[in-house]
Parts: structure tokens; sequence; C-alpha cells
């Protein structure tokens, strides 16, 4: 089974050098998924509907959440946090990569909660203009500002009762942060126009994909608003970090477009399954399902087809994040220095920062000489 070791040895080429490990423990258990299976057919060909056997929630005692599919550790223990705090009104903080698959968990969490029966409102914070978004989020009255021809309700009221998703809340304008920080400790604001105070009652479940952290370290994001927000943070695994949840992943989604576009599609080449489990996914779930709905337009007959996967050239071989990207930075300046961090010659000098700056650059990313010698022998 050549092309599975290849596949291991792919991901280990084009994933940041902390993931590597991870990655191929992960492929390496969905390949032998596919390979005990493939033996047992001695065909070429993978059943899709064989495929969607284990499905998120499927083992004994777990709850399911709707639209999530996978059975994967990384994914569980995220659920199993959903599942701990959904029953209490506790703000949720879910922290992921674009395309992770955030808003479900959200959803999640609102209905395994006691507002299921009641609205769960969204907002995306970095899709709406600052001089908008505090109408969207408050409403206004008429005549409020220029163009206000009527009154309207702001998500706040909308949600009341309910839950209020505030996704990529890393993006909302410092000046709006103040009057956020009110409403989510008070359950009260007013809209624009009026000085009448109207009280909520919202529970509040905010996304990002930002290291919040470092938007407060660099006074772009409040500290007391972090502080508020992160009562229960939920980290969602990328879709590199569980890989053994492709090949279910690949059947869900091929079994959905098909149905959309009246096709009959049941099998995948396991050749073709390989590949897709070597593919690292830097745009996460959306990636994989935008991918899939194009290979399902493609596709003639009952075999799924795939357009070509981006070449390796192609592949993201730095890591996603700025945090990421700066972690890889200083390490390769300590590393090009032997690790002397002040100094002439030092790291420090090298990346153009104070002594006492890098060294607590590195703390924060848990930078250490230990951690350089196992990157080398990775």
């Amino acid at each position: 089974m050549a092309s599975v070791a290849y596949a291991v040895h792919d991901v280990s080429a084009v994933l940041p050098y902390e993931e590597r490990k991870i990655a191929a423990t992960h492929l390496q258990s969905a390949n032998c998924t596919i390979r005990s299976g493939s033996e047992a057919r001695h065909g070429s060909h993978l059943e899709l509907n064989e495929l969607l056997g284990p499905l998120q929630g499927s083992g004994e005692g777990r709850i399911q959440f709707e639209g999530i599919v996978g059975s994967s550790p990384a994914l569980c223990e995220a659920l199993d946090q959903v599942a701990i705090v959904a029953p209490t009104d506790s703000t949720v903080l879910i922290q992921g990569e674009t395309g992770a698959g955030k808003e479900l968990i959200a959803r999640a969490v609102h209905m395994q909660s006691r507002r299921r029966d009641r609205p769960f409102v969204k907002l995306n914070c970095a899709a709406i203009p600052l001089d908008l978004l505090e109408s969207e989020l408050f409403g206004h009255e008429k005549g409020a500002f220029t163009g206000a021809v009527m009154q309207r309700l702001g998500r706040f009221e909308t949600a009341n009762g309910g839950t209020l998703f505030l996704d990529e809340i890393g993006d909302i304008p410092l000046q709006l942060q103040a009057k956020l920080l009110r409403v989510l400790q008070e359950q009260e604001f007013e809209r624009l126009g009026s000085s009448y105070t109207r009280h909520v009652d919202v529970r509040i479940v905010a996304a990002t994909n930002q290291d919040l952290v470092d938007l407060v370290t660099e006074k772009q994001f409040r500290i007391d608003l972090y502080y508020r927000l992160n009562v229960f943070p939920i980290d969602l695994p990328p879709l590199r970090q569980r890989v053994e949840d492709i090949p279910t992943l690949v059947a869900h989604f091929v079994q959905k477009f098909a149905e959309r576009m009246s096709k009959r599609i049941s099998r995948i080449s396991k050749d073709d399954m390989v590949a897709l489990l070597g593919y690292s996914w830097p745009g996460n779930i959306r990636e994989l399902q935008n991918f899939i709905e194009r290979a399902v337009i493609v596709t003639k007959g009952d075999v799924l087809q795939l357009p070509p996967l981006p070449c390796s050239s192609a592949l993201r071989t730095t890591p996603v994040t700025l945090k990421d990207a700066e972690r890889d930075h200083i390490l390769k300046a300590l590393e090009d220095s032997n690790w002397v961090v002040g100094g002439k010659g030092g790291a420090a000098a090298r990346l153009g920062v104070a002594r006492t700056t890098l060294i607590d650059k590195m703390r924060k990313r848990g930078l250490s000489r230990q951690l350089s010698q196992s990157r080398s022998v990775s």
C-alpha cells in the first residue's frame, strides 16, 4: 500500500512542524480504516454509504448535534465541551480557523440549551461597516440619522430570550466595544436616537479566528471585554487535526450535492480518497465542501470524479495565522543565532526588537531550545 505511505510523508511535508506528528497519526488511522475496508472488498473503490457509518453522535450516550459530522477525538473533545456548557447561560467563546465550522458549534450550544425554542440570531461583525454596526446591534429610532426613515430593532432585541451569535468578534471596532461590554454585563442598552433604556435576556456566543490576547496587547481589543467573553472557551480543531473525519465528510457532502443535482454517485476510488487525506485543507471544512460540490458537478456516472487538487507548490507551507507565522520567524532567528537572545549577533538584534520584548514573546509562544531540537528530529 505504497500510496498510503506516500500520503503520510506528504502531510509531514506541507504542515507546520508542530502539527506533523498529530496529522501523521490521524492520517495513518484513517488510511488503516480504508485499507481494512478495501481488503474486505478486494476492489479499487470505496462505497460512500459505508463511509457514512461513523457519524458523530453514534456512540453510546453521546449527544447528537445536527449538521456536525465526524467522530475524531479532536472533534469529540470540542463537542464534549459544548455538552457541558450548553445547559448554562454562560458566555461562550469559540476559537478556530476560518472554515472550521464555528457557526455550527454555536448553533449546537443554542440547540442544547433551555433557549432552543427561542431565536438564534447571528451577526458577522466583520461584514458590516462601522457606521452601520451600532444600529445592527442596538437598533435605531426613526430620524436617528440620515436615512433612518423608520424604527428598527437591533440584533439584541431580536434575540431577546434566545442566543446572539457574534461571529468574528475580534473585528468589532474599538469605538463599539465599550457599549458591547455594557450590554453583556448589564443586559441593557439604548437604541440610537433614544434615551430610553431597554432590558434584554440574551445569551452571547462569540467566535473568532484571531488571537484576542494579541489584539489586547496591540490595544485593538479591550481587556475587560476579552475577560467578559472568555468565560467558557471552546477550541475548534482545524480539519488537518481531524483527518480521520475526512472520509465521512466526503460521503456526507457527496450525498448532499448529488441529491440536489439529481445524480447517483455511490463510489470513490481508493487512490482519490488517499489524495484527499493527504491534502492539508487550509480552508478547512468549507474548502472541502466546495471541492466536493465541484467534484459532483463534473462527475458522470456513479464514481466520484475529483477535479485536480492544488499542486504541492500551492499547498500551505507556512502557518495560517499571523501568530504562528511570527512564532516560526522567531524560532528561525533563535536557531540562526544559536539561541543567543541578546547582544550584537543575538536573535533580538536580528529581529529588530528589544531583548526583553523577545523574551516575552518567547514565553507567550512557548519557545524553548528543547522544542527546536525536537523540530530538527521530526
